[in-house]
């Protein structure tokens, strides 16, 4: 195994005897339709260790029936998710003479957004609504026109409102800041579908709205994975996950089964454990593989203070102490014997254990 990110490693060859040049030591980002997503080595680290979010979050939402094929269907899924924050909705001023904050709502992105309710004013309500829970304000409503501000006179608390209200999620996910929608072949049908990207990851709901395919549906947040179609949808999305980033980086001739072996490890127990010393590697019994892999000498001091003891079972504790390792002919006792020539009597000269010999 080698760690990638230790300086002098950047070349190695593999079991194949392919010479591997190591390109993946800085940040890369590749936008796939305007939504970057992190790689190569970056993306490796969060991988193995587990993190319960990773730097950019993202899904790939597949749609099923009229939803995958027809462009308003697959719209009305994309504004189900994409959260809708009040700059997307219209213009806000401020008149500073009335201490009134005022929103000019655009009747086109009402209707865009909100398709299965006919009057835009009945939509304007419905937002004067949410800011009237959210900022704890009273609002008048006049068409399209909504208007609030502070109890009292103050310039302060009116800056404070407008800031206040361009946080609020309208409609959508407030985890998902972002939907791009393409048109991708599907090999199943030989024909095109919509394909739906999303920065920002909210799986468990996205799983439950209408026209969202549930068995096709991906995100890169392994937690998120785990959480809502357990520990095996989690390791699949490990091993694939991986797999992808090294593949990115033109190390597609890993073979699977190695990837396969750290995502077994890694959801043995039913749950995510990272490969560090705060997950698999820092919870081994053996004190010398603990202090084999990080912070040597806190392992070795909190071991003899506790009076700890190593069996010396696994590989690294005996190359450390330089004994053999017992597995394969490690594992043999060697006994030796003969037999002599006139064959009436047999005398054995049985040989010490083998680790006595060596």
């Amino acid at each position: 195994m080698y760690d990638l990110s230790v300086a002098g490693l950047e070349t190695f060859t593999t079991a194949t005897g392919i010479v591997t040049h190591n390109t993946m030591n800085t940040f890369h980002y590749a936008g796939v339709a305007e939504i970057d997503v992190t790689q190569g080595l970056p993306r490796l680290i969060e991988l193995v260790d587990a993190r319960k979010t990773p730097d950019t979050p993202m899904m790939t939402v597949y749609l099923e029936d009229e939803y995958a094929t027809e462009a308003e269907r697959a719209h009305e899924v994309v504004w189900q998710m994409e959260a809708t924050k009040i700059l997307a909705l219209g213009d806000i001023s401020t008149n500073v003479a009335d201490f009134l904050v005022q929103i000019n709502l655009n009747s086109e992105t009402l209707d865009e957004r909100w398709p299965a309710i006919d009057n835009v004013e009945d939509v304007a309500a419905e937002i004067a609504h949410t800011i009237e829970d959210s900022l704890g304000v009273t609002t008048s409503q006049s068409g399209l026109l909504i208007e609030f501000g502070p109890e009292k006179p103050s310039y302060r608390r009116l800056l404070q409102l407008v800031e206040e209200l361009r946080s609020i999620v309208f409609k959508g996910m407030e985890d998902i800041t972002r939907v791009v929608i393409r048109k991708e072949e599907n090999d199943q049908t030989d024909g095109e579908e919509f394909v739906l990207y999303t920065e920002g990851s909210a799986f468990g709901s996205v799983l439950k709205i209408d026209g969202v395919d549930a068995t096709r549906t991906t995100s890169n947040n392994i937690h998120e994975v785990r959480k809502n179609l357990g520990i095996e949808a989690a390791r699949e999305a490990i091993i694939n996950e991986t797999m992808e980033t090294l593949r990115e980086q033109g190390l597609d001739d890993v073979n699977v089964r190695h990837l396969m072996l750290v995502a077994d490890i890694m959801t043995n127990n039913g749950e995510i454990e990272s490969i560090g010393r705060h997950g698999i590697s820092g919870s081994k019994e053996s004190v010398l593989a603990r202090a084999a892999f990080e912070v040597t000498v806190n392992h070795l001091l909190d071991a003899a203070v506790h009076g700890e003891e190593d069996d010396l079972d696994g590989v690294i504790e005996n190359v450390i102490a330089g004994k053999p390792v017992a597995i394969g002919t490690g594992d043999v006792d060697l006994r030796m014997g003969s037999i002599d020539a006139g064959g009436d009597s047999l005398t054995s000269e049985l040989s010490d254990d083998w680790d006595s010999c060596t």
